[in-house]
């Protein structure tokens, strides 16, 4: 006969993890996925910034330029935001869910969407500062050099844009960055928890086991990018903004971001650099789910 643990998989019903090792997995799987797919992230954030300038972007010339060393600008402080996003969007996540499910006694898919939300909506909220960081120094190298903002790592970047342009410059892309990642909750999180119990079904597959996550995230990652890439794109565009020669910014919301994008380069241009954007969504929603899951499943193999 299977295991306690192996009939504890298949149901799903592993016992609840101290709310620390939670949020400790989640962040750990978070910067581990991070580290993978950050070029796919300064590839996307160029090519969609690019017009903005009237430049093209070409990855040779990028490499050309900078070399692979190029398209890891702002690791560190891309590896700080998984710490605080990722941490929170996954950990508040679950234990969101699993309150409500005490609550109404049960957990279905309507559920699992507003959790997700709600969650992501707060992780990003508190993450913004990194966000801003970490659009800046993914983009700087490909700025011409009079326009570049030099900054020497996350600390500088950091205490500079604080110094120069105040604390509030953090939040100036918030609304889209917040409205991006409430989706991402809906369609990351909360699908991944429940297309792992539909292939466990479709499948015979064992749930929590590599296979079954592995489909669950590559599933997952696919429907998230494709509905928040253009969030993505005036998210980007309005964190890393410059006032024109008028003073003024030229983004100033998300909708209006979005009519303008769309009138002046038509949807696709909404959609630029989405391969690299969904290299990073895939890989790190593949990779990050995968990590938390042998993370915790190492916790429960040593400590319990």
């Amino acid at each position: 006969p299977p295991s306690t643990h192996s009939q504890e998989r298949m149901s799903g019903a592993e016992p609840p993890l101290p709310k620390a090792v939670t949020f400790a997995t989640a962040s750990l799987g978070g910067i581990g996925g991070w580290c993978v797919v950050h070029p796919f992230n300064s590839i996307a954030v160029r090519s969609s910034l690019a017009t903005t300038s009237g430049r093209p972007f070409s990855l040779s010339s990028v490499l050309a330029s900078e070399g692979v060393a190029g398209l890891y600008s702002g690791l560190g402080a891309g590896c700080y935001r998984q710490l605080i996003y990722a941490g929170s969007r996954f950990g508040l996540y679950e234990d969101f869910r699993d309150r409500l499910h005490s609550y109404r006694g049960t957990t279905d898919f309507a559920s699992r969407l507003v959790t997700g939300g709600s969650a992501g909506g707060i992780a990003a909220y508190l993450s913004c500062p990194m966000e801003v960081c970490v659009v800046r120094m993914s983009n700087d190298g490909s700025l011409p050099e009079a326009e570049r903002r030099g900054y020497k790592g996350v600390g500088d970047a950091f205490r500079r844009i604080v110094k120069e342009e105040g604390a509030t410059t953090f939040w100036r892309g918030s609304t889209p960055f917040v409205q991006r990642a409430v989706m991402v909750g809906c369609f990351q999180v909360a699908t991944y928890d429940e297309l792992k119990g539909f292939y466990a079904g479709a499948l015979g597959q064992e749930k929590n086991i590599l296979p079954n996550v592995f489909c669950a995230a590559m599933t997952s990652g696919l429907i998230y990018s494709a509905v928040t890439m253009p969030l993505e794109a005036a998210k980007n565009r309005m964190a890393g903004q410059k006032p024109g020669a008028d003073g003024k910014l030229p983004y100033t919301g998300t909708l209006q971001t979005l009519a303008k994008v769309a009138r002046g380069e038509g949807v696709k241009g909404l959609y630029k650099g989405y391969g690299a954007y969904y290299l990073r969504c895939g890989g790190h929603t593949v990779t990050m789910f995968v990590l938390v899951n042998l993370f915790r499943e190492r916790y429960r193999a040593m400590l319990m």
